[in-house]
C-alpha cells in the first residue's frame, strides 16, 4: 500500500482520498512515477482561483482554456464570462473545477503507467 503524502504532500482533502484509492494497487515503482507524472500535470486549486480573477478583472475565460476547456474559454471570451455570471460562479467553484481536472489527469496517469509498466 502506497501512502499518497508522503509521495504526494501537497494534496488536500478530496483529492488526497481520491488519489491513494487509485494509487493503492500499484507497486512503489508505479507509485513513484504515477507522482511525477500527475504533479507536473495536475492543477492548483489556487491558481484556477488566480486565473479566475484575472478573467473577472479582465480577460474572461482565461481559467477555462487554462483547463483545457476550449470551448467554454471562447464561450467565456466572447460573452464576457456569461456577462459575468459565469465567473462569478466559476470564482466560488474553482476547487470543483480543479478537482475534475485533476480526476481527469489522475485516471489518464495511471491507465498510462498500468498500461506500459
Amino acid at each position: 500500500m502506497n501512502n499518497v503524502f508522503q509521495l504526494m504532500p501537497n494534496l488536500e482533502g478530496q483529492e488526497m482520498r481520491y488519489i491513494q484509492e487509485l494509487i493503492n494497487n500499484l507497486n512503489e515503482s508505479q507509485a513513484q512515477q504515477f507522482a511525477v507524472a500527475y504533479l507536473s500535470r495536475r492543477k492548483d486549486p489556487t491558481n484556477i482561483l488566480i486565473f479566475a480573477i484575472i478573467g473577472f478583472l479582465g480577460i474572461a475565460g482565461v481559467h477555462r482554456f487554462v483547463l483545457g476547456q476550449i470551448g467554454m474559454g471562447i464561450l467565456y471570451l466572447l460573452t464576457g464570462g456569461l456577462c459575468v455570471i459565469g465567473t462569478i460562479v466559476d470564482l466560488v467553484n474553482h476547487k470543483n473545477l480543479a478537482f475534475e481536472y485533476n480526476i481527469k489527469v489522475a485516471n489518464e496517469v495511471v491507465t498510462l503507467i498500468r498500461q506500459y509498466s
